[in-house]
């Protein structure tokens, strides 16, 4: 090169050197022999070198080669070519065409290892919410990525999975809220704090934590239902125990004739009488103090009802003896005031058991006269018909009956109306013979009417109309 020395002129210069010397053949080629091995170590040292770099390049196409196919079996990159490099024919020309390849690809392995770390992060985030492994706001660590399978395919599985599992938290999460929200209600029939039963579950429950924070774990669930149970069982025990208290109510307000407005003031005991759990919505409706309520006031005219007895016993029996005596039927009233009076200041049956048993005789009475209603209906008809054939009678004795004085011609009407009421008499006591009969034969026993046997008056009366119709015979014949 120019400018340069070369080997050419350095070996001239040397011979000059060796001609000013007088150096011999023997030594010059003793040197020459020297350089020439120098030279050919220098050239073997720089072949060695490149054999070398030659090898490394190989191992690197190679090692590019092995990259790019497993780049684009990992990521399942059908599409691109595994073998860019046979357009070239240099080393390095294979090299410098893999590489852009292999960049991208490298840019496609970060990316999918990022959705994967992200997908199944929050997979691994919901399965430790559901298992209860988390703590709220807690973090799982990144999870183990398997870079030789990073396929859409995988990571549509994955999508898959977190699909499922988002679905499951909405479901979880919508059945503790349902919980929590059948909690508070419960607590509010019940009249009981519910912040206290509902973060002894779970803190998270409380109102002020976000939903996305709520712990929806298997154990938050099953905390969730026993307390719910628990609740529902505590409501059942507690409408029990009101449905019971308002019968006694009910029971001594009909036994003392309480008077609807104070019944009114225990409108919250009695409207759930007989309603069932599921009915008993209002808040506070079977709070403690409701029931110790209706419990005093229960007390309260259990120990009344024995002061008012007497009067409600002897008014129950006054009802008794009204229905006896709008039937005709004929009682001994001071025997039942004497035994009514013993029974009370012996104390040998229960006030609720003694008015029981005049309410069951009341019945009774009202029974035993709606029997006798239909019969009871013809005796008067009968009794009336008497009374005008009695005034009929006198009325045809009287000689002035056809004067024309004052008021003669009303009893001339009620004359025409007693004579067809008399006439029907007839064919009415033989209507209440048959009746009557048929009722003792029906009931086993003699049908009186205000102590005196039907039959014997029915029976009395004909006698008396046929010796009337005798003497009325005589008199015409005379």
């Amino acid at each position: 090169m120019h400018g340069q020395t070369s080997c050419g002129s350095l070996l001239q210069k040397l011979q000059l050197v060796w001609d000013e010397v007088g150096e011999s053949d023997e030594d010059r080629d003793k040197v020459l022999f020297q350089l020439d091995q120098e030279c050919l170590d220098v050239y073997k040292r720089k072949v060695d070198q490149a054999l070398k770099s030659r090898d490394l390049l190989l191992q690197a196409l190679d090692y590019s080669k092995m990259e790019l196919a497993r780049l684009a079996s990992a990521l399942g990159e059908k599409s691109i070519a595994t073998s860019p490099e046979k357009t070239a024919r240099t080393i390095k020309q294979q090299l410098a065409a893999l590489a852009p390849t292999l960049e991208q690809l490298g840019k496609q392995k970060k990316e999918r290892i990022n959705k994967f770390a992200d997908i199944m992060s929050r997979i691994e985030q919901i399965r430790g919410e559901i298992a209860g492994n988390l703590e709220i706001g807690q973090q799982v660590a990144i999870p183990q990525i398997n870079e030789d399978d990073l396929t859409d395919e995988k990571l549509r599985d994955f999508q898959s999975q977190l699909q499922e599992l988002e679905k499951k938290k909405r479901e979880r999460l919508k059945k503790v809220l349902e919980h929590v929200s059948t909690v508070q209600d419960l607590c509010s029939v019940l009249k009981m704090e519910h912040f206290s039963i509902i973060t002894e579950v779970h803190e998270s429950l409380d109102d002020s934590v976000g939903k996305d924070h709520k712990s929806i774990s298997n154990d938050t669930l099953s905390k969730l239902d026993r307390t719910i149970a628990t609740l529902n069982e505590d409501k059942t025990l507690r409408l029990k125990k009101l449905q019971e208290l308002a019968t006694q109510l009910n029971d001594l307000w009909d036994l003392m004739d309480t008077p609807t407005e104070e019944r009114s003031l225990f409108d919250h005991v009695t409207c759930n009488r007989t309603a069932s759990a599921e009915e008993v919505t209002a808040p506070g409706a079977l709070a403690l103090d409701i029931i110790n309520q209706a419990e005093v006031e229960v007390q309260r005219l259990d120990e009344l009802k024995y002061s008012k007895m007497k009067e409600i016993a002897f008014k129950k029996q006054t009802t008794l003896e009204d229905i006896y005596a709008s039937a005709h039927i004929v009682i001994d009233t001071a025997a039942a005031h004497d035994k009514i009076f013993a029974l009370i200041e012996s104390g040998s049956m229960e006030p609720t058991e003694l008015i029981a048993d005049m309410d069951s005789q009341i019945l009774k009475a009202k029974e035993e006269a709606l029997s006798r209603k239909e019969i009871l209906d013809k005796v008067e008809r009968w009794i009336s018909a008497c009374e005008e054939e009695s005034w009929l009678e006198d009325y045809n004795r009287d000689d002035n009956r056809y004067n024309s004085g004052r008021g003669a011609h009303l009893n001339l009407k009620r004359a025409e109306k007693a004579r067809i009421q008399v006439n029907k008499i007839p064919g009415l006591v033989e209507t209440l013979v048959a009746k009557t009969t048929a009722w003792e034969e029906n009931h086993g026993l003699s049908f009186t009417y205000d102590g005196v046997p039907l039959l014997a008056m029915l029976d009395e009366y004909v006698m008396l109309r046929q010796e009337k119709e005798e003497e009325k015979r005589k008199m015409r014949l005379q």
